[in-house]
């Protein structure tokens, strides 16, 4: 922290646990976090073939409850919450008023008039924010709960079988993008069967005192298959091998839904008004007559890696701008995920190549996600 910042770093309930793991810590969005605990490359395998835990204490509850909480979110969100089911979640977006994306969010609805609204650390304060101010004038209540939850994820194939070892919940049931309450290992929880990684796997969120003890407990349940600790490295390698947006890479507030390929969360028929509808109406006629540079994947003929920023290239001519890019341990080769003319941007297609310091690497196009799980 530099002198001049103003506050120290958040920590999470779990720090001292991380820390007694031996774990490399990071700022991320105001919040002391693990990177690693060892090697990422194993960490991101044992998702893949095992299982693995995350702390994601740093992202943002948000819960809006009252007569006209489904009202309000179908106000402020581009989404439909109120045909959400109970029991239910839904990935969506809020928007400004000019169509660009101030976030991505999961929102859970909890009760028959009460919604979980989950965003993202470095974005909470201002879905918080914006959530209050498009509130006024409704029956309903916006209510600051970062401070209420800590959130643990257990992701990877054995997730489900360590979980149910744990919990009298019905996981068999459990649908993904659904979420019920529960008991775990002794501790009320809110059992989510979401995640981040391309794998099944649970989100849970509990009371921050109860944090240590579920995270030991699935530790101790989860070690016969090889359940293992996992930090913010390996999570965003996951996210990027399984095409997920990331906030800040592939979203950003001078994009629309549609210029990111996600207009299908826009909801225009939905019942009454919300913030950013014309922009978006707008934007998804323009999309519709000049298609808007794609989102695609890259895949590396050589090793080097493509960062965030990177031009992509084709003819002698930039085409497009890498987004995210990392070494894939599934894959065993660099990946990325660009933005792209959408002349350029259909699987196969040749001479696409991203200028790494000047020097043109060979990649070749393909579509996204990079990996998918086997159901």
């Amino acid at each position: 922290m530099s002198s001049s910042d103003a506050r120290p770093l958040r920590r999470t309930a779990l720090d001292a646990v991380h820390r007694s793991l031996g774990a490399t810590m990071t700022d991320f969005a105001g919040w002391d976090m693990p990177l690693r605990y060892g090697s990422e490359r194993e960490e991101h395998l044992a998702v893949r073939t095992k299982a693995g835990l995350f702390d994601l204490s740093h992202m943002g509850e948000i819960t809006v409850t009252g007569p006209q909480a489904a009202a309000v979110l179908d106000h402020a969100l581009v989404g439909n919450i109120a045909s959400v089911a109970l029991g239910r979640a839904r990935y969506t977006m809020i928007c400004r008023a000019d169509g660009g994306i101030l976030d991505d969010l999961i929102v859970y609805r909890t009760a028959e008039t009460t919604y979980l609204v989950v965003a993202n650390a470095a974005n909470a304060q201002v879905v918080l924010d914006a959530l209050t101010e498009r509130a006024a004038g409704f029956d309903a209540e916006v209510r600051d709960d970062r401070d209420a939850y800590a959130l643990i994820a257990i992701q990877g194939p054995a997730s489900p079988a360590v979980l149910a070892s744990l919990t009298d919940a019905g996981l068999d049931g459990l649908k993904y993008y659904a979420g019920l309450p529960g008991t775990v290992a002794g501790v009320p929880a809110l059992i989510a069967r979401t995640g981040y990684t391309g794998e099944d796997g649970f989100e849970l969120f509990v009371a921050p005192e109860h944090a240590v003890r579920l995270w030991q407990a699935l530790s101790e349940a989860g070690e016969d298959a090889g359940v293992v600790p996992c930090g913010l490295s390996c999570r965003d390698t996951l996210r990027l091998e399984a095409g997920m947006p990331l906030y800040g890479h592939e979203l950003t507030t001078e994009l629309t839904p549609f210029d990111a390929g996600l207009g299908r969360v826009v909801k225009f028929d939905k019942e009454g008004d919300f913030v950013g509808r014309e922009a978006l109406l707008a934007a998804a006629e323009r999309a519709e007559k000049n298609p808007p540079r794609v989102l695609v994947g890259l895949v590396a003929e050589g090793r080097r890696v493509p960062r965030a920023g990177y031009p992509v290239v084709a003819g002698g001519e930039v085409i497009g701008e890498v987004t995210s890019g990392a070494p894939s341990p599934t894959l065993g080769k660099p990946i990325a995920m660009a933005y792209v003319d959408a002349a350029h941007a259909a699987p196969g297609t040749p001479g696409v190549g991203v200028d790494i310091r000047g020097s043109h690497e060979p990649y070749q196009v393909v579509a996204l996600p990079f990996y998918k799980r086997q159901k």
